[in-house]
């Protein structure tokens, strides 16, 4: 695509640099608070996505100009074209801003903030030399990028403490800590009976430590032999997914798990509102948004104590150690077996979800994009 020299605008010029937004929660934050960028009249929105992308966000509110590239992708390809072109586009649109939904980005590109959105402890889960090496190389990206942006936002306390070098987190106004909101579709049903079933929101890579909850839900079927586990994500990670299918084979569960694929929001909500515990197990978060989604829908909580997710929850979850299926086990029991804990979590499940507002990250963010932008 041809992108064409734009005159100076009034407002800020802002360029989203979506293109490494495509599953999890770089998506979902991306579709809830691009309208709310749109709607503010302080800025200006365009959006660059890879082609293949825009499946992910169709429709696009009228008010965000959107810029397709049909580059040829993959990892390496992609960071090549964001340290090379993508600043040479900025600089040919008149961006006051750029905005990377990612730990990285163009380093050369004008007044640019950061998300910071992905944490490295991802890496102490894998066990494959080709993925600790990828994350090497994003953890290198990642800290050339910090050092030279403009701004940065953290979706949590954890993100902020961990990807960001202690000296930088000293330079006072430069990072902000913007949680993530949930969406007003995820709302409870009084009327909706809760099932037998847990429900774990992820896509399917290692560090979402479904592993474990698999080797959990073997011990919970001894004493609950009717519970049933649902699995909703998109299969990102081919190798681990077929080891996930091969351990619920051996344990003789395959009557017992379901992987249902990746849903619309439209379709997770009544799984939120249903399923007797929503359990996260994942050993790596920055932030967790299936938790909160989970939490508005006032679904009583079983959650890894790792990372960013005891910053996420509250009080508002019991929590076990992602590494300990049969302290996971033990979790899901008692609140299997205790409507009165089910029942006092999932009003501390809506009470705490509460505190999250789409409304207000983007107002927040906004603010700090103008700021990047010198005050325009």
């Amino acid at each position: 695509m041809c992108v064409k020299r734009l005159p100076k605008s009034d407002r800020v010029r802002v360029l989203i640099n979506g293109v490494h937004a495509k599953s999890g929660g770089g998506v979902i934050h991306l579709r809830n608070i691009l309208p709310l960028l749109a709607a503010d009249e302080r800025l200006e929105v365009h959006l660059f996505l890879h082609a293949d992308q825009i499946g992910l966000f169709h429709p696009v509110d009228e008010r965000v100009r959107v810029h397709l590239f049909t580059f040829r992708n993959g990892f390496f390809r992609l960071l090549l074209w964001e340290q090379t072109a993508l600043p040479v586009l900025a600089r040919v649109m008149n961006a006051d801003v750029v905005f990377s939904l990612a730990n990285f980005g163009p380093l050369l590109a004008p007044n640019h903030v950061l998300l910071l959105s992905n944490t490295f402890a991802v890496a102490r889960s894998e066990w494959r030399l080709s993925k600790r090496l990828y994350w090497l190389a994003l953890y290198l990206v990642t800290f050339l990028s910090v050092v030279t942006c403009r701004r940065s936002i953290a979706v949590s306390r954890y993100a902020l403490d961990t990807l960001a070098p202690r000296w930088y987190r000293r330079q006072g106004g430069k990072t902000v800590v913007i949680h993530h909101g949930v969406s007003p579709l995820f709302v409870p049903d009084a009327v909706v009976p809760r099932e037998r079933f847990l429900l774990a929101v992820s896509d399917i890579y290692v560090q979402k430590n479904l592993h474990n909850l698999v080797r959990a839900l073997a011990t919970l079927r001894e004493r609950h032999p009717d519970i049933r586990l649902l699995v909703a994500g998109s299969c990102i990670d081919q190798t681990y997914y077929r080891h996930l299918v091969e351990l619920v084979t051996h344990l003789g569960l395959t009557d017992a798990v379901t992987f249902v694929g990746r849903l619309p929001p439209e379709e997770l909500r009544p799984l939120y509102q249903r399923c007797l515990v929503f359990v996260f197990p994942s050993t790596a978060e920055a932030f967790g948004l299936p938790l909160i989604e989970a939490m508005a829908c006032g679904a009583p909580v079983a959650c890894s104590n790792a990372t960013a997710m005891p910053e996420v929850v509250g009080d508002a979850a019991d929590q076990f150690d992602p590494g300990d299926p049969v302290a996971m086990a033990a979790v899901l029991d008692h609140l299997i077996e205790s409507e009165d804990r089910r029942a006092e979590l999932s009003r501390a499940a809506l009470r705490r979800a509460s505190e999250f507002s789409w409304q207000r990250a983007a107002r927040e963010t906004a603010d700090v994009l103008c700021q990047a932008a010198g005050g325009k």
